[in-house]
């Protein structure tokens, strides 16, 4: 479903996680983790960053399709989870979202 999503509305839509999460080649560790590679990493694994409890006992590869769940609405989906964010509603912003993540891999370098 991120197939034709618009990196450059997910990118405004990102403005929203920015507060906690970085993405790119400059990315650190904040409130929350960099969010580069996000896609096939392991929930609650990115070195060097504290997270609850849990996400630290999490049995989750990170998807699209478990991504946007998540998204959704972040403490339903995690209880526990220190993340305050609301979550996103909107099927189309996801999507959006998603393309604009998934151009980052694990160095935070963009590959599309």
């Amino acid at each position: 479903p991120a197939e034709g999503g618009d990196a450059a509305a997910g990118e405004r839509i990102f403005a929203q996680c920015r507060a906690c999460h970085q993405v790119g080649p400059t990315a650190r560790v904040g409130v929350g983790p960099p969010l580069n590679g996000i896609f096939g990493r392991k929930a609650g694994s990115f070195p060097n960053f504290n997270y609850s409890p849990a996400y630290r006992t999490l049995d989750k590869t990170w998807d699209e399709a478990n991504f946007r769940v998540y998204i959704r609405n972040p403490r339903e989906v995690t209880p526990g989870t220190r993340m305050v964010f609301n979550g996103l509603r909107d099927e189309t912003q996801i999507t959006n979202l998603i393309a604009y993540l998934k151009q980052f891999n694990a160095e935070g370098q963009r590959t599309q």
